[in-house]
C-alpha cells in the first residue's frame, strides 16, 4: 500500500506542476555552476559547492511535494493506508525519490557538460555522497517547513531560506562542526582533505537530517 500511495503522490505532484519551480532553478543553478567548464581535477570542490547550495532546492521541492495534496485528501490516504504513520512514510518516500532524481541530474550534467575531462571515479563517488547528503539535509527542512506543520505560506517561505540562510551561516562557526557542516565540506574539498574528513562530515548531517525528519513525524501525529 506504500508504493502505490508514494506513486499517488508523485502523480498528483507531477500534474499540479509544481516540480517546474525547483527543476527550473535547479537547472538554472547548473548553468551557473559550469557556465566554465572545470578541469577535471577540481570535480570535488564543484561538487562540494554544488551540493551545499542545491539544499535549497531540495528543501523546495520536499514542501512542494507535500503541499500538493488538500488536508482533505491528506485525511482520506492516512485512512487508505492504514494510519498516518504509513501516509507519512508515503510523502517522504516520494520526496526522496523526487530530491534523488534532482542530485543524479546534478551529477550526471557536470560530467557531460561541465569539465574539460572526465573526473578520477574517487571524486564522482565523494559528489554523489554529498549530494545524497545535501538530499537528506533537504528533504528534513522542507518537511518541517511544509503546510501540515506551518500553515502559514509566507511564514513557511521565511521558514525555508531563512533556515538555509540559518544552516550556512551557522556551518561557519565552531558550533557548525556538530551540527550541518555544509561549508565544512565545501571548505574541506578546497583543501584537498574531503576523502578523510568525510565520515566527520556525513555523520552529524545524517544525524540532524534523521533528528528533523523524526520531528517531522512526530508534529504530523497531532497534525494531520
Amino acid at each position: 500500500m506504500t508504493v502505490a500511495l508514494i506513486r499517488f503522490k508523485l502523480a498528483a505532484y507531477a500534474r499540479s506542476h509544481r516540480l517546474l519551480q525547483p527543476l527550473f532553478v535547479l537547472m538554472l543553478m547548473l548553468t551557473i555552476f559550469y557556465a566554465v567548464r572545470a578541469s577535471p581535477d577540481a570535480a570535488a570542490v564543484s561538487y562540494a559547492n554544488s551540493a551545499g547550495l542545491l539544499i535549497v532546492v531540495f528543501a523546495w521541492a520536499t514542501r512542494g511535494l507535500l503541499d500538493t495534496e488538500p488536508d482533505a485528501q491528506r485525511v482520506v490516504s492516512m485512512a487508505a493506508a492504514g494510519g498516518p504513520r504509513w501516509e507519512i512514510a508515503a510523502g517522504l518516500g516520494a520526496c526522496a525519490a523526487v530530491n534523488a532524481c534532482m542530485a543524479a541530474v546534478a551529477v550526471i550534467v557536470p560530467l557531460l557538460i561541465g569539465f574539460h575531462g572526465f573526473p578520477p571515479a574517487v571524486m564522482i563517488a565523494q559528489g554523489v555522497l554529498l549530494h545524497l547528503l545535501a538530499v537528506a539535509v533537504g528533504t528534513a527542512l522542507g518537511a518541517l517547513t511544509s503546510r501540515p506543520i506551518t500553515p502559514s505560506p509566507a511564514v513557511s517561505m521565511l521558514a525555508l531560506f531563512g533556515g538555509f540562510a540559518a544552516l550556512l551561516l551557522v556551518s561557519y562557526t565552531p558550533v557548525g562542526a556538530v551540527l550541518i557542516p555544509i561549508m565544512r565540506w565545501m571548505r574541506a574539498a578546497n583543501d584537498g582533505t574531503l576523502g578523510a574528513d568525510l565520515p566527520l562530515l556525513a555523520l552529524p548531517t545524517l544525524l540532524w537530517s534523521a533528528a528533523g525528519l523524526v520531528a517531522y513525524a512526530l508534529l504530523r501525529r497531532t497534525r494531520p
